[in-house]
């Protein structure tokens, strides 16, 4: 397979050769039995599952572990043993890998913080990717792995797996063709229970995490961190993730702007919400959680002739009276994590990864669409073959979905401060253009937030400006305060470079 110069991987250090051979390997030749040679990086939750998939996969051998927690790394590599019978080379230190001629491709599932760096790192030193959703943890992020893959011919396959099922894939064929008539305005639903993740406080870092590695480009908060679990609930916490609008949100704004046609970015943004009820949940109004991310939040996208709806609910929708929404569900009780496309003859919605149900305008189901499929097996398709075309899921794809979710979360920051009544935020709503009904997503956002106990006039919701965005340019428009938080501060050592300068 082809490759870079290792000269051209400027600033990685490059470890002894010898120990990339903790796996037998077959030769460098070009014949078809050649094996794919990976990496894998961060392995504890969703990265159990990249290695399942290519462990399972016959062209491809993995030769590294990384992991910057290395009691969550031999446990992973005793599995792999167990399974598979044989070890990978187990490391911190993602740069050790990317320094191997032996490794041809990486994937990570790392914390949102790392995707990027690691993405560009790892194509900068000839590697291809697979870069866990959502692409990046902002805009000038996904540019940079556009252009690395760019410049240095690589392949790399965003973690998007809707992409890849059949369900999705006909779904949207059977939009575009015209199925439920013309289709202007979907709306992504990320109804899902996330209890509180405790409070904020001053907590040790697992004594088996190199703290430094993990924080990698992310301020160094040393040596605590200011949540109780350190792993997973770096989610709700902004220097980290990018809550449910980054997290859930990829997945679903993907397929809402693939079954649109949209291939741009938004024109303007609006973002309301808050961090809301786990006081009552505690009964202890002082309560004040670790998160930093919004547990209730719309976002309103304007692409002009079309729309796109986020909403993210983390509070229980068991008793939820939302009935359209559960009728195109087909379910009741806790969970609605999906997408709705109205259309002139009726509805469509994604209902799980591998199932679509298409309904009239009476709401009666009319088709249905059902399959999995293996994104994994895309991924090393296109690598095998050198040809980023065969991919399901490219990067341009992860860079506009993960966008969606930025932005969205921008404006809510702006407005964070901005407390407002239900009335006043009626008032500001029903000025914003939006081919959806803006006060009846509103309504039903309330009632949410009252059914579980929150008392809007000493927890009101916070609402953000409306954000104008040149999709060219990718900046916001008049608004500086916006702008500066289209990208962040790295440390020395973890800077991601700007796209002119991968």
């Amino acid at each position: 397979m082809a490759r870079v110069s290792r000269r051209r991987f400027v600033g990685i250090s490059v470890g002894s050769l010898a120990a990339t051979l903790a796996v037998p390997r077959i030769g460098r030749s070009q014949s078809p039995n050649e094996k794919v040679g990976m990496a894998i990086i961060g392995i504890r939750g969703r990265g159990g599952e990249h290695i399942s998939a290519f462990s399972d996969d016959p062209r491809v051998q993995i030769l590294y572990l990384v992991d910057a927690d290395r009691k969550v790394g031999e446990a992973r590599l005793e599995g792999l043993y167990k399974t598979k019978g044989y070890r990978p080379k187990l490391v911190l230190d993602m740069r050790e890998a990317f320094g191997d001629p032996a490794v041809d491709a990486i994937s990570t599932a790392t914390p949102n913080h790392w995707h990027a760096l690691c993405g560009v790192w790892a194509m900068q030193a000839g590697k291809h990717a697979y870069i866990e959703k959502p692409l990046c943890h902002d805009i000038p992020e996904g540019e940079a792995l556009l252009a690395a893959a760019e410049k240095y011919h690589r392949v790399c396959q965003v973690g998007t797996q809707c992409r890849s099922n059949p369900a999705i894939i006909e779904a949207v064929e059977f939009l575009r063709k015209g199925g439920i008539g013309e289709v202007k305005l979907a709306r992504g639903l990320c109804y899902k229970r996330r209890k509180s993740i405790g409070p904020k406080g001053d907590y040790p870092v697992p004594q088996e995490v190199d703290f430094n590695l993990w924080s990698g480009p992310a301020p160094y908060t040393q040596p605590r961190c200011t949540r109780p679990q350190f792993h997973y609930d770096w989610h709700w916490q902004r220097l980290y993730g990018n809550g449910d609008l980054g997290n859930q949100g990829p997945h679903q704004t993907d397929i809402a702007r693939w079954g649109l046609g949209i291939t741009t970015h938004p024109l303007s943004v609006i973002s309301y919400g808050g961090r809301l009820g786990y006081q009552a949940d505690r009964k202890d109004d002082s309560y004040v959680d670790a998160g930093d991310t919004a547990n209730t939040e719309v976002s309103i996208y304007d692409y002009g002739d079309k729309c796109i709806v986020f909403e993210t609910r983390g509070l229980s929708v068991a008793n939820s009276a939302d009935e359209e929404i559960n009728a195109l569900f087909q379910t009741t009780g806790e969970g609605r994590i999906g997408v709705i496309f109205y259309g002139t003859e009726g509805y469509l919605s994604q209902q799980t990864y591998s199932r679509c149900v298409a309904f009239d305008k009476n709401m009666k189901p009319i088709k249905q669409f059902g399959g999995s499929g293996n994104h994994f097996k895309n991924f090393i398709d296109a690598v095998l073959a050198e040809d980023p075309g065969k991919l399901n899921a490219p990067a341009r794809e992860g860079h506009l979905s993960a966008a969606i979710s930025h932005l969205g979360n921008i404006s809510y920051y702006l407005g964070e401060q901005n407390k407002v009544s239900p009335d006043e935020a009626k008032r500001i709503l029903d000025s914003v253009k939006s081919l959806d009904d803006n006060a009846a997503t509103l309504d039903r956002t309330l009632r949410h937030l009252t059914d579980n106990g929150v008392d809007l006039q000493k927890y009101p919701i916070s609402l953000g400006p409306q954000l104008r965005f040149d999709p060219e340019k990718e900046v916001f428009v008049d608004s500086a305060e916006a702008n500066a938080l289209l990208h962040r501060e790295y440390r020395e050592g973890f800077i991601c470079p700007t796209a002119d300068k991968v």
